[in-house]
């Protein structure tokens, strides 16, 4: 599998992003858009099963193989339906558009989805590229054999996107650092990595895998193993650690330091950063 990016980028307005993705296929228009939306080739490289009504306004649902009984079944309305060049529909909240234009003997896929979670970006863009490259697949007459991203695809996804960086600001009457990331591996995967083997416990140092340089090992004040824990970092600054659900790719990161009010965080972003870059690679290897 591929861990190079797709040509894709990021756009954000009023809370929402949307990720345009581009994808080229050596298939005519009408082959590209029958895989798009025929309900029975659809459910073969899309992430769920579907159904549909083929006209704007049209009902569809969507139901996940293997999910457990009783499970609610995803909606969604379609919102275009212009044979052979563009389909677009709502998937719950979020909105996809599928363009498709003549590209020589083949087709430029062009793909818009726009949604709330701009962080959950990489596990999106990453799930797209393997889905359409299963897309590709059928379209060829192969078996569209399902792909797993190990997590290298996502992380570079990451990169492209800046979502690696952080952001500081005024909290309360103090300063505060803040970084939110998808990681590649469940809380109890992370947690075991930053642990490393020294389970923390309130009113100990914590363990060196939750610090950084910038913010050296305090005194634990709470622990939600595997799910978090917070440290003091002196007497007027404190680092939490939060692993939340995410996209269901992995755990989401939240991590947050704290100090006072003429605190300069420029170093801290650029430490607490390389730390959770040097975190992401060592998940790769677990």
């Amino acid at each position: 599998m591929s861990t190079t990016p797709h040509d894709a980028t990021l756009t954000t307005d009023d809370g929402r992003t949307a990720l345009r993705m581009e994808h080229r296929l050596p298939y005519p228009p009408e082959r590209v858009w029958r895989a798009l939306t025929d309900p029975a080739s659809l459910g073969r490289w899309f992430p769920s099963e579907v159904t549909l009504d083929l006209a704007p306004g049209g009902a569809m649902e969507f139901r996940f193989p293997g999910a457990a009984p009783g499970t609610p079944v995803m909606t969604g309305t379609v919102t275009d339906a212009d044979e052979p060049r563009h389909f677009a529909f709502t998937w719950g909240t979020d909105h996809l558009s599928w363009t498709v234009t003549p590209d020589g003997e083949g087709s430029l896929l062009t793909l818009v989805h726009t949604f709330g979670d701009r962080p959950g970006a990489a596990s999106f863009a990453s799930g797209w590229q393997l889905c359409v490259g299963a897309l590709d697949r059928l379209l060829s007459g192969a078996p569209p054999v399902a792909v797993r991203d190990g997590g290298a695809l996502h992380e570079a996804y990451i990169a492209r996107f800046g979502l690696d960086r952080g952001a500081a600001g005024a909290a309360g009457a103090g300063r505060e650092v803040r970084f939110e990331r998808q990681l590649v591996r469940p809380a109890e995967t992370v947690w075991a990595v930053l642990s490393d083997g020294i389970e923390p416990v309130a009113g100990l140092p914590v363990p060196e895998g939750f610090t950084a340089v910038c913010a050296p090992a305090g005194p634990v004040t709470e622990v939600r193993a595997p799910h978090g824990l917070t440290y003091a970092v002196g007497e007027d600054s404190s680092v939490t650690w939060e692993l939340r659900r995410g996209t269901g790719h992995g755990a989401r990161l939240v991590l947050t330091q704290t100090g006072p009010a003429g605190w300069d965080t420029g170093a801290a972003l650029a430490a607490w950063r390389d730390r959770i870059e040097r975190l992401a690679a060592a998940l790769l290897e677990s």
